[in-house]
């Protein structure tokens, strides 16, 4: 049995959640009851579930119900999930360390919320064990194709993955592309800022996607927007 989520038969129920540009805000019903009115700097549904399971443990373990409400209201969550890394000429940057289709996905939709009608680019780095391996090939392409452009970087270390165990991103942007999206792959970091800072206009928003340093594309990319003024 659900007990705590979005479904009218949850113990721990999440109703009137708003995303805004600064904030979430939502309320949480126990049994049926009203039980409190909570918010957070944080985007996505997936962080509202995390809090509310956050929120449903401190209580059942004694924790008064203010100090929870307080607790989540300044919480200003972790380095590399959502972290805004730079806001240059109108151009957000976005660094998470998303390296599954399943996170990236939930990232993504996270940042259409915040950002609403602001176009978004994915840069990915597939890096991580699993995304290297054509096993989740197919839901790579999907979970990238929630935001409006998407740079895939060449696969890390591709020579230790056995041949036809190997990711295809070939095959994801192709896939991509099939349903009208701005697709490419550029084999590094230095590569893909030099060709997407030309590309970008304010009001962007750009998620750089990797559980590594990816070529420390981070710094270069606000670097190069500098410099253009």
């Amino acid at each position: 049995v659900e007990r705590y989520g979005f479904s009218g038969q949850a113990h721990w129920r999440i109703t009137n959640v708003h995303f805004e540009a600064e904030k979430t805000t939502w309320s949480i019903e126990r049994g049926g009851n009203f039980w409190a009115d909570f918010e957070f700097p944080l985007a996505g549904e997936y962080n509202v579930l995390n809090a509310t399971a956050a929120a449903a443990l401190a209580s059942i373990f004694g924790v008064a119900t203010p100090a929870i409400v307080d607790a989540l209201a300044t919480f200003k969550s972790v380095k590399r999930r959502l972290e805004v890394k730079a806001e240059i000429n109108g151009i957000t940057i976005i660094d998470d360390f998303a390296h599954h289709p399943t996170a990236i996905a939930e990232t993504l939709k996270a940042l259409r919320t915040r950002y609403h009608g602001r176009r978004l680019w994915a840069i990915c780095e597939p890096r991580s064990n699993t995304l290297r391996r054509k096993i989740f090939e197919v839901e790579l392409a999907r979970s990238l194709s929630i935001a409006d452009a998407v740079v895939i970087a060449a696969v890390f270390n591709l020579a230790a993955i056995p041949e036809p165990e190997r990711l295809s991103t070939q095959a994801v942007i192709g896939s991509l592309r099939s349903e009208g999206k701005e697709a490419r792959e550029l084999p590094d970091a230095d590569e893909i800022v030099r060709w997407i800072v030309p590309e970008l206009r304010s009001g962007d928003v750009v998620a750089v996607l990797s559980n590594g340093g990816f070529g420390n594309i981070y710094e270069k990319l606000p670097l190069a927007l500098q410099k253009i003024g």
